[in-house]
């Protein structure tokens, strides 16, 4: 049989695309419930209507991307049943604790709250409503640390015990699963990586109207909320992604010398930016290098050795050789060089966008103080030296900001295509290899029907999601109406009845 079409490949590549496509939402979800709150929290304190009409329409998108995400995620727990049944049967008592957890804890918050805020703008007095957006959000945060802690199990398993008799991972120390650096550190990550794909979904729906003149006083609010989001989101995530590196290294070190295509030893060891050639027979040969950057990564200093592939390759196989046994622990050395790479280009492009946006912003408040005017009468953005502004680069940025709004989500694909690609032949890191999970008895055809099935089920869901996302985005923010700027002072809803008022979701 072809090995590019073995079950165990065609059950990865099913899983690759699923949990890929699905976690296009989760990162947006995260960000969006809090900058959601933040906006109702502005309109509870100020009363301002901008930020009512900003929760209203940044709220819409988001209860859009949180069903779309909910439902892709309802499919990915089918797979390890379907094609990874020996993977479940090892694992279960471990893995099953945090994603219990999320189930009953953190999704039970997100579904019970969302409820509640969805249907209650005029059954709710304000600050109870805003409440309840709060707890959503909260619920996001909590249920994206029980999966990324069972995943860390996965990356570096710890507080279990292998049952001689039954063969399978027992789970001895849940505090242990739930707090090991590797979590926490990942955790870190993924929130600050959030943080930026919100900030750049905020920035480019903003620039679009913007760049219309349409909703002004709203999108130029959301549009500063959504850059300094953005660029605070960058910087913190190179911290959390400088702390997770270390620990990749100690714990993984042939991840960290296949994302270099690192295949000799080498100290210092520098990073490339990019290379040409063979990257997985190590005959590249490497365009723009920086040096040591690599042994920082490692051992936060310039100068120490990071051992390379061959090195760690042959190492794995002495330690492994009475256990496992395998023939090579080397990953797929391309996808895990240009993974890193993808990850790290697309995540800080849209930073620097973000950066550039803070400071042409910033200029044109100056400009308006200069000229005593206020900031809607000056152009937009981008001064030029007779301070004023251009409108050729008012348009580039614009244009730029709305095409931002993909690089995060690209940087955080290509980031989990690392992580996991990086870890193999592991499927849990050091105890059970991936040959050894997938289902035995699914054959060739099975796995690629339902491969098929649920590719062709997502791209129409991307259809459904694109085409919402579209027409809400291009609707803007609602007009008001006077129950929304007069919300009930007591539960139940206002002190008239009225029967016939439409839902509070159809705002």
């Amino acid at each position: 049989m072809d090995l590019a079409l073995a079950p165990e490949t065609l059950a990865r590549w099913q899983f690759g695309i699923t949990t890929v496509y699905h976690f296009l939402f989760v990162p947006l979800t995260i960000s969006l419930s809090s900058l959601v709150a933040g906006f109702q929290t502005a309109w509870v304190r100020t009363s301002d209507e901008k930020y009512l009409r900003a929760t209203k329409f940044w709220g819409k998108l988001f209860l859009i991307n949180i069903a779309m995400g909910v439902v892709t995620g309802i499919l990915q727990e089918f797979q390890f049943g379907m094609n990874w049944s020996d993977y479940s049967r090892f694992v279960g008592d471990v893995f099953g604790a945090p994603l219990a957890f999320e189930a009953l804890i953190a999704f039970f918050f997100e579904s019970t709250f969302i409820g509640l805020w969805i249907f209650g703008w005029d059954k709710l007095p304000k600050r109870i409503h805003l409440a309840c957006i709060w707890m959503v959000a909260i619920g996001t945060v909590l249920s994206a640390y029980f999966i990324l802690a069972a995943n860390s199990w996965m990356q570096h398993p710890v507080g279990y015990r292998i049952n001689e008799e039954s063969g399978r991972a027992e789970l001895t120390d849940f505090a242990r699963v739930l707090f090991q650096n590797t979590a926490l550190a990942q955790f870190f990550h993924t929130m600050t990586a959030a943080a930026i794909v919100g900030g750049a979904f905020l920035l480019g729906i903003s620039a679009f109207h913007l760049m219309r003149k349409k909703h002004v006083r709203v999108m130029r609010t959301s549009l500063r909320v959504g850059l300094v989001t953005l660029v605070a989101g960058g910087l913190l995530t190179v911290v959390s992604g400088d702390r997770l590196g270390k620990i990749m290294y100690e714990q993984q070190p042939m991840k960290m010398a296949a994302a270099e295509a690192l295949w000799e030893t080498q100290g210092p060891a520098p990073f490339s930016v990019f290379s040409y050639g063979d990257v997985a027979a190590g005959h590249n040969k490497v365009a723009i290098e920086i040096p040591g950057v690599l042994s920082f990564l490692a051992h936060d200093n310039f100068t120490e050795e990071v051992p390379g592939i061959n090195d760690t390759n042959a190492m794995l196989k002495e330690k492994y050789k009475d256990t496992i046994g395998l023939d090579d622990y080397r990953p797929n050395i391309p996808v895990a060089y240009w993974g890193f790479r993808w990850m790290i280009g697309f995540g800080m492009a849209s930073v620097a966008v973000g950066a550039a946006g803070l400071y042409l912003t910033r200029r044109k408040l100056w400009l308006a103080e200069r000229l005593r005017t206020t900031a809607d009468e000056v152009p937009r953005l981008a001064l030029t030296k007779n301070r004023e502004l251009s409108p050729w680069l008012t348009k580039w940025y614009w244009r730029l900001a709305l095409w931002t709004i993909a690089f995060p989500l690209i940087a955080n694909s290509w980031g989990w295509i690392f992580t996991e690609m990086g870890r193999q032949p592991w499927v849990v890191y050091g105890v059970l290899p991936t040959s050894s999970a997938v289902s035995p008895s699914v054959s060739q055809g099975e796995v690629l029907t339902s491969m098929i099935v649920y590719t062709a089920l997502y791209a129409a869901l991307a259809v459904i999601e694109v085409k919402l996302l579209a027409k809400y985005v291009k609707a803007g923010p609602p007009e008001l109406t006077e129950d929304d700027l007069n919300p009930p002072t007591r539960i139940g809803g206002h002190d008239r009845d009225d029967a016939d008022r439409p839902m509070a979701f159809s705002y």
